[in-house]
């Protein structure tokens, strides 16, 4: 990296503790670029509920603190290290979690006086992030910048788990168990595959009422309705074709396994509840014909699906912007985390720099 091009210090939003706020710090060390790494300066990041989890330690012990955090966001390349053929300096990209074509860089260690700090292959929570190749994808056309964080986690998981994994059938029933940016995602998907009975389920009416505009045929609020004579009411009985479980603990994980039709009910679910915590199934229900099946990112390859979640977006069938009800600065992340938790946002963003050209 050229630092007389480029600031040699940023600010970031660290993890020192587990249990304890993130805290600001502004005078972060940039280090030079290795293999296969990418310098992007960030306009804008999403939060995600694991980021909480991350913070509050319900993803068990921590073996990398102090660390940064973050993985969806999008931002323009900078500088690029030896080996990176994928982008160039000054291209706009979209930065995620998920595994795509690249080289598969190691995280970088930034340096705070005396004290490393350590990152993964994407954070996102800073001005400036060194991010590994396959990380990255190139922001496509009709994509605006704010929206494309979306792109990054919530948006390849919810939308993969229909179009990778589940792949609905033309008049089938599926049911949506929480409605965040992974659940919201996943269920406007269904417009593409005319299912007969779109089913939204959660505690919040907010999220239920925006799910209804989504393409929900029915929502139930979970907090004052009987969810599974509810779903028998609907089905006949029977039970749902699909279940997608996006809420978080292990209860709705065994709820969306229960509402699902005996011979071939299938029940994905994306949460990933806290550490320790196990589900229980009743085998008998597996022999009569239940599946049931965690995802890993909705299968997502984000070379191949970026852009035809982004045709999907640009055709109007993903009011992706509904989702981003609130923004937040990078100074705000802590309220903004809080937010998420408790459910007042579907999918805060964090402004980092919407100035940046």
């Amino acid at each position: 990296m050229n630092k007389d091009s480029y600031p040699s210090h940023m600010k970031a939003a660290v993890l020192w503790e587990t249990g304890e706020p993130l805290s600001i710090e502004d005078n972060i060390e940039i280090p030079d670029l290795k293999t296969g790494q990418v310098l992007v300066k960030m306009a804008f990041s999403g939060v995600c509920k694991s980021q909480f989890m991350e913070v509050s330690g319900a993803r068990g012990k921590d073996k990398f603190l102090p660390h940064l955090l973050g993985h969806e966001g999008c931002g323009k390349v900078m500088s690029i290290g030896t080996g990176v053929s994928k982008v160039s300096k000054g291209d706009w990209v979209i930065l995620g979690w998920i595994k795509g074509i690249g080289k598969n860089a190691e995280g970088a260690k930034y340096k705070l006086g005396k004290k490393i700090i350590n990152s993964g292959a994407v954070t996102t929570f800073s001005t400036y992030t060194i991010v590994s190749e396959n990380r990255l994808v190139s922001l496509p056309p009709g994509i605006p910048k704010d929206v494309a964080v979306l792109f990054g986690c919530a948006l390849p998981t919810g939308a993969g788990i229909l179009l990778n994994e589940i792949k609905p059938k033309k008049g089938s029933t599926i049911a949506f168990i929480g409605l965040g940016g992974i659940g919201l995602s996943s269920l406007m998907t269904t417009k593409i595959y005319n299912c007969k009975n779109v089913i939204a389920i959660d505690v919040s009416q907010k999220k239920l009422d925006l799910a209804k505009k989504f393409g929900a045929t029915h929502t139930i609020n979970s907090s004052n309705e009987n969810t599974l004579d509810r779903i028998n009411h609907i089905t006949n009985g029977v039970g749902v074709d699909y279940s997608v479980e996006a809420a978080g603990s292990t209860e709705t994980i065994e709820l969306a396994f229960e509402l699902v039709k005996k011979n071939g009910g299938r029940c994905v679910f994306a949460s990933h509840p806290e550490a320790g915590k196990k589900i229980s199934l009743d085998p008998f229900q597996l022999i009569l014909g239940k599946n049931i099946k965690g995802s890993w990112g909705g299968k997502s390859k984000p070379d191949r699906d970026t852009p035809i979640l982004a045709d999907l977006y640009n055709k109007g069938l993903m009011p992706l912007e509904a989702l981003l009800t609130k923004k937040y600065t990078l100074d705000e992340i802590n309220i903004a985390l809080d937010d998420l938790n408790n459910s007042n946002v579907f999918r805060p963003l964090i402004v980092i720099d919407e100035t940046l050209k």
